[in-house]
């Protein structure tokens, strides 16, 4: 039987191995080869992809529509195929990185779900690793916008920070210590649905009072639309802007009219804002970060939306003026963040796949010189068994 100190020795030696680990990973960018790498955003309207440098300036970068969600996913990973063969046509491209707007298992090979696409358990990283002949990383898109803010964005510096990307629902993402916390089952982040009105509007996940239907770009055309179709008085300017036709009302047209300083279109970004807020303070009781960045096409309207997050944050912080405050920044890279995330951590793959390769080749040239000395008639014959 083991004594308490065996006990506490090997515990101790385990830790001091788990830290090793750890580090390693966390400095792994840090020793990527810095070569150029594709990173592509999937999303439901558009497949954007760029070759990226390992500074995340992008080189290149081409766009196309998504394909309709009902066809299969084959027509999908053709549209990648060919942009990535475009891209390669005129750079030397070391791996491909993907950002899917849907659920990646924790080995970041199949999309488990995504909303706006006909995947279902797609094992997409294999798919595209044969096509392509170079190494795939699958991620989610919040995944790989955050990685691109810590890197080379608001969040840069940051040792504990959350991402959070306002377009038609809300996506996010947590990252601690230079590592991405995916979760047990690959699926964290899903912050968009928490349920924070019990009974609330009707969330296309099938739940009602999820956060997205409060403080998100759907939200915010929904409530200006429901006041054009009242014909409410403070709606007239946006009315006049679209003819009538309420269902031509967009989150841009309303963003833009709340510049020109619209009262309506201002107290819808209010309104969001201080839902917005409600929701980080709850993040920040469960996760206690330093810093939440905002990103995503809602946060277009920066002040307007992040200005009244920050005053209803302070107000539902959990010990509030005895605890320090996170900071929330607005993204800085924009809608490519996506993609520049899904390019550099694409690079951590060429790492491994290059030095997998290379040991590949030296132990074949080792077996080749084996094999040559046997079949020379002027060498001795070796005594020992070629080096694995």
């Amino acid at each position: 039987m083991s004594t308490y100190r065996d006990f506490a020795n090997r515990g101790s030696a385990r830790a001091t191995v788990l830290k090793t680990v750890g580090t390693r990973e966390r400095r792994s960018h840090l020793t990527a080869p810095r070569v150029p790498t594709v990173g592509i955003d999937i999303g439901g309207t558009k497949v954007m992809a760029g070759v990226v440098d390992a500074d995340g300036v992008i080189l290149e970068k081409v766009r196309t529509e998504t394909p309709d969600k009902s066809k299969s996913p084959q027509v999908v990973e053709d549209t990648i195929c060919e942009l990535v063969l475009d891209l390669s046509d005129r750079h030397d491209v070391h791996a491909v990185g993907i950002g899917a707007a849907g659920w990646v298992d924790a080995d970041r090979s199949k999309v488990l779900f995504a909303p706006h696409l006909a995947w279902r358990n797609e094992p997409l990283r294999d798919a595209l690793s044969a096509r392509l002949a170079v190494p795939v990383l699958v991620d989610n898109d919040a995944n790989t916008a955050a990685w691109a803010e810590w890197r080379f964005g608001a969040g840069r510096g940051e040792d504990h920070l959350v991402m959070i990307t306002l377009g038609t629902g809300i996506g996010g993402a947590i990252l601690e210590d230079g590592q991405l916390k995916r979760g047990k089952y690959g699926v964290a982040g899903e912050f968009g649905h928490m349920q924070v009105v019990p009974g609330g509007h009707r969330c296309a996940c099938g739940n009602r009072g999820c956060w997205e239907q409060y403080s998100s770009g759907n939200a915010l055309v929904r409530e200006a639309r429901e006041l054009a179709a009242a014909d409410s008085p403070v709606a007239y300017n946006i009315i006049d802007r679209v003819g009538g036709s309420v269902h031509d009302i967009t989150g841009p047209l309303i963003t833009e009219l709340a510049r020109e300083g619209d009262a309506m279109c201002v107290e819808l970004f209010q309104d969001i804002g201080q839902w917005l807020g409600v929701g980080i303070a709850n993040l920040a009781a469960a996760l206690d970060p330093s810093c939440f960045v905002i990103g995503g096409g809602v946060s277009a309207a920066d002040d307007l939306l992040i200005g009244p997050a920050r005053d209803a944050f302070r107000r539902h912080l959990t010990g509030r003026g005895y605890r320090p405050e996170a900071r929330i920044a607005k993204a800085e890279l924009g809608p490519e963040a996506g993609m520049v995330g899904a390019a550099d951590l694409a690079r951590l793959v060429a790492r491994r796949f290059r030095r997998t390769n290379r040991r590949r080749v030296e132990r074949h040239e080792r077996y080749e010189r084996y094999a040559q000395a046997l079949r020379s008639p002027s060498s001795v014959r070796p005594t020992q068994e070629p080096p694995t």
